[in-house]
């Protein structure tokens, strides 16, 4: 590890030199796979045995008797509106910070998204405020679990149980993930999977629908089957999911060590406060993303934007997290309950961490207190440099 102390933004040599980690990794299984699919064909194949297989893995694995699966993470929310039979007139909750697509898809179907606010210990739903957002339009929850935050997901069972409202979960960013004694998606009436090219289980693209409720599987057959299948996951990229899903329980658990790693050594820090892991009883963080709450005060009121690119100059892959909904769509667009001041804070300071550190060994975890000391120690010269307010 480079001595010099200067941060590579203002011309010192980077931490990391070579970079972060490339995604995905080396893996022989990948290649053995795309060996045999040129052998024997079945990458041309409109159905074949890879997406069969897959779909029954992702069943047993979640519990749900019906998986379709699908072109993206985004196609499975939409498709999972849909099946549900909801649109114009409709209601859908989700929280005020969250993945654009899944406001997008709300829309799309015709219906209203209602913002809810965030917990302050990991800017996830906040299920407490919930309750006064229901309506007599009120159709769906959406829900996702990020940066290594998960919802309270048995209070929020409950209910949707209480009020006969559906729960879609999105287990995008947490495939794997243990969210109190159920896998991640397991708690929702259908639960919808991404395996987009960075994500944990990665196809470059694809996504996938479960669920228990047959009546939900024909609504969607009955949109995508045109001839042929309309939103296709293809039979290579079935098969390249095939040996990660077998890998993704251990690779979850190496990720889960390497976090709580991180976040020890930045205890004292007081730039960065890591999001709350779980605390519910039997669950395991997804950790497609590790977030952080900035904190500009510390930084010699360095910008976040500012620190994140000196960091990354580091060459360790810390980047500004989502916009808040209610910050990137116009106003008339949604309904918000409450003034959504954590959402705010969240959309302001979200720092988040990609996941291939996470499988690197420990002198690389090492580097990412070293990285965020430099920036902090030279947090004026950075923002006087980059031009930004200090």
């Amino acid at each position: 590890m480079p001595t010099d102390d200067l941060p590579a933004v203002l011309g010192g040599q980077p931490l990391r030199p070579q970079g972060p980690p490339g995604w995905p990794p080396d893996d022989p299984a990948i290649v053995e796979v795309l060996h045999q699919a040129a052998a024997d064909g079945s990458w041309g194949r409109y159905h074949g045995p890879h997406a069969q297989a897959l779909a029954q893995q992702l069943a047993d694995l979640h519990g749900f008797e019906s998986v379709l699966l699908c072109a993206s993470g985004t196609a499975a929310v939409e498709l999972a509106l849909r099946g549900l039979k909801i649109g114009a007139g409709d209601e859908v909750i989700l929280a005020a910070y969250d993945f654009r697509g899944n406001m997008q898809d709300v829309l799309c179907v015709g219906a209203t998204p209602v913002l809810v606010d965030v917990r302050p210990e990991d800017w996830n739903l906040d299920v407490e405020q919930v309750e006064e957002a229901l309506t007599d339009a009120t159709r769906a929850l959406l829900v996702s679990h990020l940066h290594g935050g998960q919802v309270d997901m048995p209070a929020l069972r409950d209910l949707a149980d209480q009020r006969g409202i559906a729960i879609i979960e999105d287990a995008c960013q947490v495939p794997g993930a243990r969210v109190a004694g159920r896998i991640a998606g397991a708690w929702g009436d259908v639960a919808v999977l991404s395996f987009g090219g960075s994500k944990l289980l990665s196809a470059g693209r694809g996504g996938a629908l479960l669920t228990g409720d047959e009546s939900i599987v024909q609504r969607v057959k009955t949109y995508t089957q045109r001839g042929n299948e309309a939103y296709p996951l293809s039979e290579l990229q079935a098969a390249l999911l095939l040996p990660q899903l077998e890998s993704l329980a251990e690779r979850n658990q190496q990720r889960a060590t390497a976090a709580l790693k991180i976040i020890d050594s930045l205890a004292d820090h007081t730039s960065l406060v890591p999001f709350e892991l779980p605390s519910l009883p039997d669950s395991q963080p997804g950790l497609y993303k590790l977030g952080f709450k900035f904190q500009p005060g510390a930084s010699q009121g360095l910008s976040r934007d500012a620190f994140a690119k000196a960091v990354r100059a580091e060459g360790v892959a810390i980047d500004p997290g989502f916009r808040s909904l209610h910050k990137s769509h116009g106003r008339r667009r949604f309904h918000a309950v409450g003034d959504l001041a954590e959402a705010d804070r969240a959309d302001e300071n979200v720092l988040v961490m990609h996941h291939p550190l996470l499988l690197e060994p420990d002198e690389s975890l090492a580097q990412v207190k070293a990285a965020i000391d430099r920036v902090t120690n030279h947090a004026e010269e950075i923002g006087r440099e980059l031009g930004f307010p200090c």
